[in-house]
């Protein structure tokens, strides 16, 4: 086995679940201001913040499929021993 490249794809890995915790980061500031919209409306800003939601739910669903994809290429390296 390469340990050099299984290293490297850890850190891969390790850099994706940041890049997913990030969206889900931004999913909850696109959400508080959703809520302040309640209180304050803004038809216009109130479309951005639903399609951003959006966009940042699918950069999650794609990264946590790129994620269980890559895991299982890493578990095929390792057991190959």
């Amino acid at each position: 086995m390469d340990q050099e490249k299984l290293d490297h794809m850890r850190s891969t890995l390790n850099k994706l679940e940041d890049i997913k915790n990030t969206q889900h980061s931004l999913i909850d500031k696109i959400n508080h201001v959703i809520t302040d919209l309640f209180q304050h409306p803004d038809k216009n800003l109130e479309k951005v913040m639903e399609d951003a939601h959006q966009k940042a739910s699918d950069n999650i669903d794609a990264v946590r499929e790129a994620m269980e994809e890559y895991e299982m290429a890493i578990n095929k390296m390792e057991n190959q021993n």
